[in-house]
């Protein structure tokens, strides 16, 4: 039997960010990951000033799990977030070894600017590594930095892992999102497929027919190792074989 899917992007976390709004909801969203073939998830509260801090974060996560448990939802949940590269004090973080990780993992889940550049992108890339951190750059399909040619290549050459955001490959951010997403694929520069869902309104639908787009895209085995088997090595802390 294949390895159940692990969602290493989605604001699943009820109250604490612009994800889902109240345990209702939550629960929910995670029904409908679990019908979608998910197993497990680590929830990325945005770690960012005008959200909730990480105490409220971290005590809803293990509120999320104590309620997936009393309704019997086979959904495993590990600790995270989702850092911003020019977030104050978010490389301080980074260097004093306090900064979130991806369950028990070395990666840390981190966005660039969606409409401005970064052109030290492969700098923090480097400072990180050098810190212990692999970086995991989130959605970078919707970044106006890879939009640079050789961008997305240059960063994963730097020691970054890429995050394929799976509803790019059906449109849902645009052409543009859409078009880096599969050449991306082409490249072979992704790492793993998550799904950044925020709310539960037509999850099943559109995460299935992102699901199936790329699977069109790379075939069964590539999309089972971009969806599970991979997004589970990097929560253990293991290493990628392809």
């Amino acid at each position: 039997m294949a390895e159940g899917y692990a969602d290493l992007h989605c604001h699943l976390l009820p109250g604490v960010d612009d994800g889902a709004k109240g345990p209702d909801e939550a629960l929910e969203m995670a029904r409908a990951l679990v019908d979608l073939g998910y197993s497990a998830a680590a929830p990325s509260p945005h770690a960012r000033g005008e959200y909730a801090p990480r105490p409220a974060q971290e005590a809803a996560l293990e509120a999320l799990r104590e309620s997936l448990a009393a309704h019997a939802l086979p959904l495993q949940l590990h600790a995270n977030a989702e850092h911003f590269f020019f977030e104050e004090g978010f490389l301080e973080q980074v260097a004093s070894g306090t900064v979130r990780k991806v369950g028990g993992g070395r990666c840390v889940l981190v966005e660039a600017p969606y409409t401005a550049p970064l052109p030290t992108l492969t700098d923090l890339v480097f400072r990180m590594n050098l810190k212990g951190c692999t970086p995991l750059i989130a959605h970078p399909e919707r970044c106006m930095e890879f939009e640079r040619p050789g961008r997305a290549r240059a960063a994963v050459d730097a020691g970054a892992l890429l995050q394929l955001d799976v509803g790019a490959l059906t449109g849902r951010y645009g052409r543009t999102a859409e078009k880096l997403a599969r050449q991306f694929l082409e490249d072979g520069l992704y790492a793993v497929a998550a799904t950044d869902l925020h709310g539960p309104v037509g999850a099943r639908d559109w995460v299935g027919r992102s699901h199936a787009a790329l699977r069109k895209c790379v075939g069964d085995a590539a999309a089972q190792r971009l969806l599970g088997h991979n997004p589970h090595a990097l929560l253990r802390g293991d290493g990628l074989d392809g």
